[in-house]
C-alpha cells in the first residue's frame, strides 16, 4: 500500500514521517518486511535529509498474519461503513471483541474471515474502538497499521465521539441531564468488577434522558473518557443502574437478556479524506421489545413534553 507526502519543512525522512502519524514500528516495518522509501522517486534512507517540496513515497509491505494466530472465523457482519482504509459494523450483543481464555468466536475472528473471504492484501484486524461482550452496536476497525496510527491519534486527542443509548432504572428523581464525574478503579476481591473509588482513575459520563416510564429511563449518553464498564458502573453508582445488568444491581424484571447498552453513534475524520463520518445504528430488536411493552402498560414521559397515555 502506497502513501505520498510533500515535505513541508527540512528535516530527515523519519522526523517528517513522524509528523505524519508513522510510528517507528512502521518504520521498522517498511525497512525490514519489504517496504521502501523513496524521495522524488528514488529509494531513500530514513535518516535522508529532506527540501522542502521533496515529494515523500512510502510502500507499506501486505499485513498477512502469516503466524496465524488469529482463527478466520466465517460469519456475516452488519457492515455500516467500508473504504480501503476502515470498517465499521454494528455489533450484536453477545460477542466478545477478542478472544481470550473464555471466548474463542469473537468479532476479530468474524472480521478476520471476513478479510480472508474477500481476498484482502492486509488481514491483520486492527480493532480502534471495542465492546464489552453483551454490549451492542457501532464498532470501528481500522483495514492497515498506518489507518490505525492516525486513528490513535484521534483517540489521544479525544476526538472520536461515541454515544449509547441505555435502559437505566431506579428509584428517586434522575435528572433530566446530567454530567457523572466519579474515578473508577477495580476493587480487592474481584478482577471482573469495577466501581467508583477515590484511588480510581477520573471518568466523565454526560447523559441526557430521551423518554421516561416511571422508574425506567432511555438515556443517550456520551463517554469523555473510556474506563472498564464505566458506564455501567456510574450509572449504579447514582442508582440507575442498566436493565439486564446483574453484574451492577440491574433489574431482570423486562425481559431483557443482557445489559441494555448500544453503541448508536460514532464520529470520527477520515484523515485520509479529509471527511468527518457520523455513523449511526438503530435501536436493537431487545431494547425495541422492552420499550414495546413499556409503552404498552405504563405512562409515557416525553422529554420533550408532558405526560401522556
Amino acid at each position: 500500500m502506497r502513501f505520498e507526502f510533500v515535505a513541508d519543512q527540512q528535516s530527515m525522512v523519519k522526523t517528517f514521517l513522524r509528523r505524519q502519524d508513522v510510528s517507528r514500528g512502521l518504520l521498522a516495518k517498511i525497512k525490514y518486511a519489504g517496504g521502501q522509501i523513496l524521495v522524488n522517486d528514488e529509494e531513500r534512507l530514513a535518516t535522508y535529509q529532506l527540501s522542502v517540496g521533496d515529494k515523500v513515497t512510502i510502500d507499506i509491505p501486505p499485513e498477512l498474519d502469516v503466524t496465524g494466530q488469529l482463527e478466520a472465523i466465517h460469519r456475516p457482519l452488519d457492515i455500516v461503513y467500508e473504504d480501503e482504509h476502515f470498517m465499521a459494523i454494528d455489533k450484536p450483543f453477545g460477542y466478545a471483541s477478542i478472544p481470550s481464555i473464555l471466548h474463542s468466536s469473537t468479532i476479530a475472528n468474524f472480521v478476520k474471515g471476513y478479510f480472508v473471504n474477500k481476498g484482502y492484501e492486509n488481514r491483520q484486524v486492527h480493532i480502534v474502538t471495542r465492546l464489552d461482550r453483551d454490549t451492542s452496536g457501532l464498532m470501528l476497525f481500522a483495514k492497515h497499521g498506518y489507518a490505525h496510527a492516525r486513528l490513535d491519534k484521534q483517540l489521544q486527542s479525544k476526538t472520536i465521539h461515541k454515544r449509547y443509548y441505555a435502559l437505566v432504572q431506579g428509584k428517586g428523581e434522575l435528572s433530566r441531564a446530567g454530567d457523572i464525574i466519579a474515578p473508577i478503579g477495580r476493587p480487592e476481591d474481584s478482577i471482573i468488577t469495577r466501581c467508583v473509588s477515590p484511588t480510581g482513575k477520573y471518568a466523565h459520563t454526560s447523559y441526557e434522558i430521551i423518554q421516561s416510564w416511571g422508574e425506567v429511563h432511555l438515556v443517550d449518553i456520551q463517554l469523555h473518557t473510556g474506563r472498564t464498564h464505566q458506564i455501567r458502573v456510574h450509572f449504579a453508582h447514582i442508582g440507575f443502574p442498566l436493565l439486564g445488568d446483574d453484574l451492577y444491581g440491574g433489574s431482570l424484571d423486562h425481559g431483557i437478556e443482557r445489559q441494555a447498552l448500544h453503541c448508536h453513534r460514532l464520529t470520527f475524520d477520515n484523515p485520509f479524506v479529509n471527511e468527518q463520518l457520523n455513523l449511526t445504528s438503530p435501536l436493537p430488536a431487545d431494547f425495541q421489545a422492552v420499550i414495546k411493552n413499556l409503552n404498552e402498560n405504563k405512562e409515557i414521559y416525553n422529554g420533550n413534553s408532558e405526560f401522556i397515555r
